[in-house]
């Protein structure tokens, strides 16, 4: 059975950091893109970040951009977001997900994505 599991979020105070896991089970990740997401109270779900299959590429949401980084190791089947200068706005439920395809390109619409984690709690006060 293929899962993704996230782990590491949390309560913490703005301009304070945390940083998810998501491991993958079931079957390897490394020819896809791999990326976040997250959905916020009263918001639909949004793009926060991808990352290539080799992890050369990242391509990251304006509203986390220069606040957070994106990783993968392929080895042990994780990929990692970093994230930091956390807002209260960055409240939010995080969810890891697998790309549908294999691609040396990086995608970002939900729908390239056939994988998901249960999500996350990332809770930031003010």
């Amino acid at each position: 059975q293929v899962r993704l599991v996230e782990s590491g979020g949390g309560l913490v105070q703005a301009g304070g950091s945390l940083e998810l896991s998501c491991t993958a089970f079931g079957r390897a990740f490394n020819s896809v893109p791999m990326g976040w997401f997250r959905q916020r109270p009263g918001y639909e779900r949004e793009f926060v970040a991808v990352t290539s299959w080799n992890g050369g590429r990242q391509v990251m949401a304006d509203s986390v951009k220069g606040r957070s980084t994106i990783s993968r190791d392929n080895a042990k089947n994780m990929v990692f977001l970093q994230m930091n200068s956390l807002k209260s706005e960055d409240t939010a439920v995080y969810y890891c997900a697998a790309g549908r395809r294999p691609t040396y390109d990086v995608y970002q619409s939900p729908d390239d994505f056939a994988y998901w984690g249960q999500g996350t709690q990332v809770t930031v006060s003010s």
